[in-house]
Order: C-alpha cells, then structure tokens, then sequence
C-alpha cells in the first residue's frame, strides 16, 4: 500500500501538479484494513471523516502549484461569486466530470454531499487564501488511488484551459477586466515553453510484433512525459501485418506495457472490445491516409485555440452549445484543421470528421478535445508534429493577446 501511495504521489510532483514539500505536497489516504496516508498532515482529520460518511477506496488532496494556484483560486472565487461551480467545456470536462463545484470552507458534510454525485470538489477558503494559500482539490476513488491522482490531474487541466479560453474571449469582445489581466500577469512566468529538443524514438518500419509493442509503449510514455496530455488522456495506436496495435480504453500512456490490443482490421477477433474508445476514428485514419502510426495528446494551447471562435459569428451561430459536435466552419490554427466531433461513433463520431482531415494534413486538432497527428512509418514524424503544433500554438496564442492588450 505505502509503495501505491508514494508512486501516486510522485506523479502528481512529476506532472507539475505539487511539490515534494510545503502546501503543495500531494496528500493520498487509501483503505485496506484501516486507512493509510502517505505522509502526516493536518488535512487527515478531517478527511477521515469524510472517508467514513462515503463506500470509497481512496481520497486524494491537493493544493495545486502555479500556475494551476492562481488559475483555480480565480476561477473558484468567480464560482462562489456565481452559481458555485466552475463549468469548463474541453472534451473531456464535459464527458467526466461535467463541472467543477466548489465549496468555501473545509465541513466534511458538504464534502460527503458532493462527493457522493460527483467526483470532486475545489475548497476554496477565504481565510486561507488571505494567507497566500491556494485552494484545494479532494477526489475520491471507489477503486484505487489512481482515480484521484486522474481526476486531480483533469481539474488542473480543465481549469488552464478555461481561464485561457475565458480570457482571449473576453478580450474579443472588450470585456476584460483588471481582474482578468491581473491574473493572467502573475501566470505569465510560470508558463512553459514547449520542449524544443524530440526525443529520440524507434525506427521504423518494424519487422516484429516486439518492436511494434515496444514502439507504441515508447511513444506513451514520451507523450506524458512531454507534457502533452491532460493526467494521462490519449491514444497511440501502429499499423502492422494487417492488425492495429492500440492502447486499451482507460489506460494510462505512460504504462503502456500489458494495455495494447491487437485488432485486426478485418474484424476476425473481439480483441477491440477493450481498445481505446476512438479505436473507430484510428481505424479510418489508417484506411484513408496509408500511415502506419497515429498519435493523440491533448496538448493544452491546441485545446484552447480550437475553442476560439469570432464573437460575432458566434452570437450568431445556431450551433451554440453543440460547436464540439456540429461546428460547420472549416477553421484553421497554425495551418492545422479543427474539426467537431465526438467520442466513439454514430452520426457526429469522430470516425466521420478526423479521417478526412488527415487525408490532407499531418495532423488535426479537435474541437475542445486534442491534436492527432500522424506517422508513415514510426512515430518520429508524429511526435514531432506533436510538439511542432503545440508550440504554434502557445505561440499563436500568446502573440494574439499581446496584439488585443494593445488595441491593434
């Protein structure tokens, strides 16, 4: 059990979420016997409580570092401003966790109450934040502490994306506030700039399933390494002797080896009952385009910028509120396509948009969701335009509110 809650909580620090020491420390109680803690804490009180009052396997808590801090301290005091809850609309906000509630101080009731509709809540206390401390994400697990460290990982994200998606659109409109731009100057120097420097990765084209399924962990693993993921969220999948190799649903892309299923294209085995579920959307892309690799992160400026959208058009867009599955607009960034579309399939799956756009193009963003990206060979080409897009994309982003800040 300590060896699960050390690893959880070293993820959290390895992802730029905590810190090895002060608030930002990552916190994780899991249940066997009796409940256990990777480390003492004042917060363990009161969590335990919360613990008995719910039929969960694990709690996790977490004070954000920056830039996350500040983005959810805003964000947060906005909500119990409002309707008391942070409603954020990439991908996957709106597939798991729906929005954000949030909460002003710690009463283990409230917790429990939330917590037992919902996956997490965001305290946000007044008198800790007058003392420069920022606020703090509980989630729960009803499995393993894994649960937590995700879901944590998908508030961070989550709320990063929707300050600045919030923010360009305020500027378009002239609406921004002192407020607003406070926020986004004291998060400024915390952003990091996309990693030049491509790893260096299996070449292709590979002669063995071996090299095939070391390939593809390689490349997981890579991505979430790089930072190019929300918690763990993504695909990869190889084309090889007629079968794609993808990583299963649910699994983490950094612990690839033991989640890759092998799916042949004509269908003659259930082995893509577990594969990831845009297994649909892999499998067109490789009939359409011939690549042999494919790779999808959700980088988070390729997120942002796919939500941007003229506020005029907008005001006028009869597809309010359904843009990430109806979008009719053909709309560009960096060069990239930004296409609709939905997990799985059906009428608005994403097996009917992101195939033809990567007919045409080495990569494809979608709406609200992430970049796919593609390879002929390996996934060299792929991850490379991975970062490339990804860094056009901060760059984009950054350069065009300077230009609105200006008035040009």
């Amino acid at each position: 059990m300590e060896k699960t809650l050390k690893k959880f909580a070293g993820k959290f620090i390895s992802a730029s979420l905590g810190a090895r020491s002060g608030p930002s420390r990552p916190l994780i109680g899991c249940l066997d016997d009796k409940i256990t803690w990777n480390r003492k804490a004042d917060e363990t009180k009161f969590l335990e409580e919360v613990f008995h009052g719910l039929f969960i396997n694990s709690i996790s808590f977490l004070r954000p570092v920056e830039p996350y801090k500040s983005l959810m301290a805003f964000l947060a005091r906005k909500a119990l401003e409002s309707n008391g809850s942070i409603s954020p609309k990439d991908c996957e906000t709106r597939t798991f966790l729906h929005d954000l509630p949030v909460i002003d101080d710690f009463n283990p009731d409230k917790i429990i109450q939330i917590l037992k509709k919902r996956k997490t809540v965001i305290v946000a206390s007044e008198k800790e934040r007058s003392k420069g401390i920022g606020p703090a994400v509980i989630a729960q697990g009803t499995v393993s502490p894994e649960q937590g460290f995700v879901t944590i990982s998908s508030v961070c994200f989550a709320c990063f994306v929707k300050f600045f998606t919030d923010y360009l659109d305020a500027l378009q409109k002239g609406i921004a506030t002192d407020r607003d731009h406070a926020v986004l100057d004291g998060v400024t120097p915390y952003l990091k700039p996309v990693p030049e420097k491509k790893p260096s990765l299996m070449k292709g084209p590979f002669q063995n399933e071996g090299s095939v399924y070391s390939a593809v962990i390689e490349a997981g693993f890579k991505t979430v390494e790089y930072g190019l993921v929300d918690s763990y969220f993504g695909n990869v999948s190889y084309l090889w002797n007629k079968t794609l190799y993808i990583s299963q649903t649910g699994s983490s892309l950094d612990e690839l080896s033991g989640c890759i299923d092998p799916v042949p294209l004509d269908g003659s085995t259930s082995a893509g009952i577990t594969a990831s579920s845009e297994l649909s959307a892999h499998m067109e892309t490789i009939f359409k385009t011939g690549c042999r690799a494919i790779l999808h992160g959700h980088p988070k400026f390729s997120v942002i910028l796919s939500m941007d959208c003229d506020p005029i058009e907008k005001s006028n867009c009869s597809f309010q509120d359904q843009c990430h599955i109806k979008c009719p607009k053909k709309r560009f960034v960096a060069g990239i396509p930004i296409v609709p579309g939905e997990v799985g399939t059906g009428p608005f799956g994403l097996c009917n948009t992101l195939p033809q756009a990567l007919e045409k193009n080495d990569g494809a963003i979608v709406y609200g969701h992430g970049l796919f990206t593609i390879g002929k060979n390996d996934f060299s080409e792929a991850f490379a335009n991975l970062l490339k897009v990804e860094q056009a994309c901060q760059h984009h982003y950054l350069e065009k509110i300077g230009r609105l800040r200006k008035g040009l």
